[in-house]
């Protein structure tokens, strides 16, 4: 067990209140309404920070909430800016030049619409994925959670324009944000479990500036043997290393409330993505989340373990969703959506703790 769950003193919760909460498929229409909206704004404001909000949209609408979604964009639109102006068309022989080039977002976007519209999407995702997968801490790992987003909701049903479409955005987004990690040295090894093999992550000398910056002083990550799982078991570590990144923001997520959150919420999207692609690529799927996890946690981690933290009691997932929605955030949102993929009294008060810590959506 990590650090510090032992300072939670859950109270009663049934125990057929905690397996997994399931999402649902919006057949409203609202989703592919929302996503049309959103498509006309670009993946960025402000020159580097995220659009979260087609992330948060399908959020809302997998939990049943779509009849909000709308409402939630009304209040999140000023963060909105119009979408990027193409400078060059990406091409199946000029891509390798405009990869990790981020003045050509619009320009991938074009190139994975027109990818998508002749070739069926897991074919597309297939192909691109182990091509992405070593840039997948570029944009802050923001592009690869949208891509996680967009694939949960075309797993669950018949594909539609607008949520291929919103494949298209992530995927170009991820693209043009492509950034790889230097080489990293091994750091201890040996641990038996996620929940170890994070508490043993050490943090960065300098933590100060911004993403890029602070990634660019990650030099070693311990050597987690469950990223050496067989195929057939990676799904179930990545699973592992989900949970144990989500409860640890329980009791470590005051030290950079938005920033942590990544570390539960990027791995989380590789797992969604896991079904729609071939076996071969779970393993180095596994390896990539497990080293943006621990590098998210090496940048961002506290000095120490949380004091205070107001135990969980008999809410549920459903009212713990709700909690989340009516606080407004971004990310508190996409945190408590992952939570509940994982579905246990500690995930839940994780995704409480995040309410607790971040500003809310004015």
């Amino acid at each position: 067990m990590g650090l510090g769950l032992a300072a939670y003193a859950f109270g009663p919760f049934p125990a057929d209140r905690w397996c997994a909460y399931r999402s649902v498929m919006d057949t409203t229409g609202t989703l592919d309404e929302a996503l049309q909206r959103l498509h006309a704004a670009g993946p960025e404001r402000n020159g580097r920070l995220t659009n979260h909000a087609p992330m948060v949209v399908e959020a809302l609408a997998a939990r049943g909430r779509a009849g909000q979604v709308h409402r939630w964009l009304d209040l999140y639109r000023r963060k909105l800016e119009e979408f990027p102006t193409a400078t060059e068309r990406v091409t199946a022989a000029n891509w390798p030049e405009a990869l990790g080039d981020p003045r050509r977002l619009a320009d991938w976007i074009g190139y994975f619409e027109r990818e998508l519209a002749d070739r069926p999407w897991r074919e597309v995702l297939g192909q691109w994925w182990p091509r992405l997968l070593p840039g997948l801490y570029g944009g802050s790992t923001h592009p690869v959670i949208r891509v996680g987003h967009a694939v949960r909701t075309l797993l669950g049903a018949q594909p539609t324009g607008p949520r291929l479409a919103e494949l298209a955005h992530g995927l170009g987004y991820w693209a043009a944000r492509y950034r790889p990690l230097a080489q990293l040295a091994d750091g201890p090894g040996g641990f038996a479990d996620a929940d170890a093999a994070l508490d043993a992550v050490s943090p960065i000398a300098e933590r100060t500036g911004g993403f890029p910056e602070r990634l660019a002083r990650v030099t070693a990550l311990p050597a987690w043997p469950g990223v050496l799982a067989e195929p057939a078991l990676a799904r179930a570590r990545l699973a592992e290393l989900v949970r144990a990144a989500t409860h640890r923001y329980a009791t470590h997520g005051h030290g950079e409330p938005t920033m942590l959150v990544h570390a539960a919420t990027a791995p989380n999207a590789v797992l969604r993505a896991l079904p729609a692609l071939p076996a071969r690529l779970w393993v180095p799927s596994l390896h990539a989340a497990w080293t943006a996890s621990a590098a998210v946690t090496a940048m961002y981690a506290p000095d120490g373990l949380s004091a205070g933290v107001a135990p969980l009691t008999s809410l549920g997932p459903e009212e713990v969703f709700d909690r989340a929605l009516a606080h407004g955030d971004e990310h508190v949102i996409k945190l408590t959506d992952t939570a509940l993929d994982v579905g246990d009294p500690r995930a839940l008060a994780a995704a409480l703790r995040s309410v607790e810590l971040s500003e809310p959506l004015a």
